[in-house]
């Protein structure tokens, strides 16, 4: 659970300078933006530390060959060798491995290590330390309605992870509508019907139509339905086929053009790439590609769960930091959470 759009009592303090609060369509009170994370307080504790028990379980195998190096009685030349190796082996790339080694070299010098364990203790905070800059909320209501658009290869768990956002944001009290912009593959469009059924939403849908002519119809309807956030699922498409790339680009041009048409100084807000977590540093290379095409504004990573290393993560975050808003195990509606650096460095590390 999370609280969502929080009314500001009637004698609310001065705007403060350079940030000017939306007005709700509905009320005319202000809104403030809040965090897509704020806990309910007592239930959410406890929710909070079943997730990351899930993490963990997802993580298991890139933690077990993580965890094997520190399993000896001393630190030596040979345990940095190893830990060097298994953190490529976990797809953390070149650089970030090198930073981390290095990093964790210095720290063990400094504080004097003497045990693995210690020295495993301070690889946890240089790689929370290294993540930190991808660990932010995502920022709803500073505009309504908050257009999010949607994208990813095909298979990446994009319209899955859709879903699953509609339910955290509708179970917070917004009032959502989903735009089935993969017009012209029929299984899309079901799919996204179905998210929409199950959470109770509204959906634009249109068969073999233009995906931009979709987006723009759903942002017109959701400013004029009132409606909190506009959820757009794009067509999964691989970095490499420009031409489905251009037709990306073409449909941030047209939300543009909806979001002058409904008032919208930016639209969309919220430009979300769907990462598969099993895919490696080929993440990297989606994240680079998409930032390019799309300037993007955070990412979901899915399907952390049994095959998945993880420690791309620790490579975005090094050589193109994008901030990571929600994290994926498993199927279930709940089964997103947000993207804590010390409990994801916690859980590979375990």
């Amino acid at each position: 659970m999370f609280s969502f759009f929080k009314k500001n009592p009637p004698a609310s303090p001065p705007t403060p300078p350079g940030r000017e609060l939306p007005v709700s369509q509905r009320s005319g009170e202000a809104r403030a933006p809040v965090q897509a994370d704020a806990p309910v307080p007592v239930v959410q504790p406890t929710a909070r530390e079943g997730w990351v028990a899930k993490l963990k379980a997802g993580l298991k195998k890139t933690a077990s060959g993580l965890s094997s190096v520190f399993g000896g009685s001393r630190i030596d030349e040979a345990l940095f060798e190893d830990l060097e190796s298994a953190l490529l082996m976990a797809d953390a790339g070149v650089s970030a491995t090198e930073h981390l080694i290095k990093d964790l070299r210095r720290q063990a010098k400094e504080t004097k290590a003497e045990t693995p364990e210690q020295l495993k203790r301070l690889l946890v905070e240089g790689l929370s330390t290294l993540l930190l800059p991808l660990e932010k909320p995502l920022l709803l209501g500073l505009e309504l309605p908050t257009v999010i658009m949607v994208a990813g290869v095909n298979g990446a768990g994009k319209t899955t992870s859709i879903g699953k956002l509609t339910h955290r944001l509708a179970d917070g009290g917004a009032t959502v509508l989903l735009a089935a912009a993969d017009t012209f593959r029929a299984a899309a469009r079901e799919q996204l019907t179905v998210w929409a059924e199950r959470n109770t939403v509204e959906i634009v849908s249109q068969e073999g139509g233009d995906p931009s002519a979709v987006s723009y119809d759903a942002v017109c309807a959701g400013k004029a339905r009132k409606k909190d956030v506009v959820l757009i699922d794009t067509a999964g498409r691989l970095p490499t086929q420009l031409h489905l790339m251009e037709e990306l680009k073409k449909m941030k041009r047209v939300l543009q053009k909806a979001g002058d048409a409904s008032g919208l100084p930016v639209c969309p807000q919220e430009v979300l790439l769907v990462i598969d977590g099993n895919t490696g540093q080929n993440a990297l290379a989606q994240v680079r590609a998409f930032d390019v095409a799309l300037g993007l504004t955070g990412l979901i990573i899915t399907k952390l769960d049994g095959t998945a290393k993880g420690g791309v993560l620790a490579a975005i975050a090094r050589e193109h930091p994008v901030p990571v808003y929600f994290i994926g195990v498993g199927e279930k509606l709940e089964e997103l959470e947000t993207f804590n650096a010390h409990e994801f460095a916690q859980a590979l590390l375990a």
